[in-house]
């Protein structure tokens, strides 16, 4: 790979592609980071004058309103980043043939199943968020036909904002923290999307895929391996993490109880093997306790 090959990312400040910019694989390529300040997508005029200007041979798209509950309330800018965005994107990259990869989510399904979800499994969202991201996935294949659509779940990082960096930080703010036992999901690694975001880059084979690490698990055992992890490392405020139910624990959007994705067919197209959220969590807990 030369590094002509412009790879052009939405959404620079954002927690993924954060992780894109610090990733080895990127000196493969010619990254061309743009924030929202630099292309705003959800502005079809700009979307034509930043991507002209840079003429890049394939577009990431990374931005996404993911304010879950805040979408509920909030359901027209969800839409208009989540679904107009994505529409500006397609229908520009779809004109100009540059392939277009983007990020989607597990929230387009309902959580109802008993297997791991499959990507022609029936989507149906139960709340703004996932309606919003499963209308950017529709307008994509519409108007784009040359599309890598990527689901993903549960991801964290040491950038950002996210579920570990919040366990970390309550874990030395209080004593006792409640955690939701009965939504299983797989929590997924950052670096772990990043690797391969830059695989499909590299030889895209078009269509829809799921990615995510592996085993599932509740949000509650989840948060337990990371404050086990941190106080292998440092003695912190929390004594206790409890087990609750979704019932106990109300939100503004509905989460799907069961939010595990099949990854047999990103394996089989590009050799992407189910990542080790475990490996990942061993890694980074200990970077972030060290820069606080």
């Amino acid at each position: 790979m030369n590094n002509y090959f412009k790879l052009l990312i939405t959404g620079a400040n954002g927690q993924l592609a954060t992780a894109l910019q610090h990733h080895p694989l990127a000196q493969s390529f010619q990254l061309i980071p743009c924030s929202r300040a630099e292309l705003d997508i959800t502005d079809e005029a700009a979307v034509t004058r930043v991507l002209d200007a840079h003429q890049p041979t394939i577009v990431i798209n990374t931005a996404a309103y993911t304010a879950v509950d805040k979408a509920q309330n909030e359901p027209s800018q969800a839409m208009l980043v989540n679904a107009i965005g994505a529409k500006n994107l397609a229908q520009y990259c779809g004109a100009k043939r540059i392939p277009l990869i983007h990020l989607s989510t597990d929230y387009v399904f309902d959580g109802k199943q008993q297997r791991p979800y499959q990507e022609d499994d029936q989507p149906h969202p139960i709340n703004v968020y996932g309606e919003t991201k499963l209308l950017g996935e529709q307008a994509i294949r519409e108007h784009c036909g040359e599309h890598v659509i990527l689901r993903i779940s549960g991801v964290f990082s040491e950038f950002g904002n996210n579920f570990l960096k919040t366990m970390l930080r309550l874990a030395n703010e209080k004593e006792t923290l409640d955690v939701v036992d009965d939504q299983i999901t797989c929590p997924t690694y950052t670096g772990d999307i990043a690797t391969a975001l830059f695989t499909i880059a590299r030889q895209p084979v078009w269509g829809t895929y799921h990615y995510c690490s592996a085993p599932p698990i509740s949000w509650f055992h989840f948060a337990a391996e990371i404050i086990a992890k941190a106080q292998s490392i440092r003695t912190l405020m929390v004594s206790r993490v409890n087990a609750i139910s979704s019932a106990h624990y109300p939100t503004a959007a509905k989460r799907p109880a069961y939010s595990v994705l099949d990854c047999a067919k990103i394996k089989r197209d590009y050799g992407l093997t189910t990542p080790s959220w475990q490996r990942a969590v061993q890694q980074i807990v200990p970077v972030l306790l060290e820069d606080n």
